[in-house]
């Protein structure tokens, strides 16, 4: 794991008993990574990521989420109109 200054950027909780810390890493020379810690009971799993790799990585998630998102909130429209 690449040591450097950290400032964490967002925690939370996610489905299944997982936590998620998102982390900015200054290392040496100025190399900047984001750093997805997840910890699972007492295990935990480090990712560091390049901004490419974040960005690839991100992008992809988000278009994944929006495919799936769009599909809820028109099933919940749909069931809204079928009680009228």
């Amino acid at each position: 794991m690449i040591e450097g200054d950290t400032r964490s950027l967002d925690r939370f909780a996610t489905p299944f008993g997982k936590d998620v810390e998102i982390i900015e890493v200054l290392a040496e020379n100025d190399v900047q990574l984001l750093r997805v810690r997840i910890k699972e009971g007492s295990r935990f799993t480090m990712l560091d990521l390049d901004p490419a790799t974040a960005l690839h990585w991100g992008n992809l998630m988000a278009s994944w989420a929006s495919s799936y998102m769009g599909e809820a909130e028109e099933s919940d429209l749909s069931e809204g109109d079928s009680g009228q």
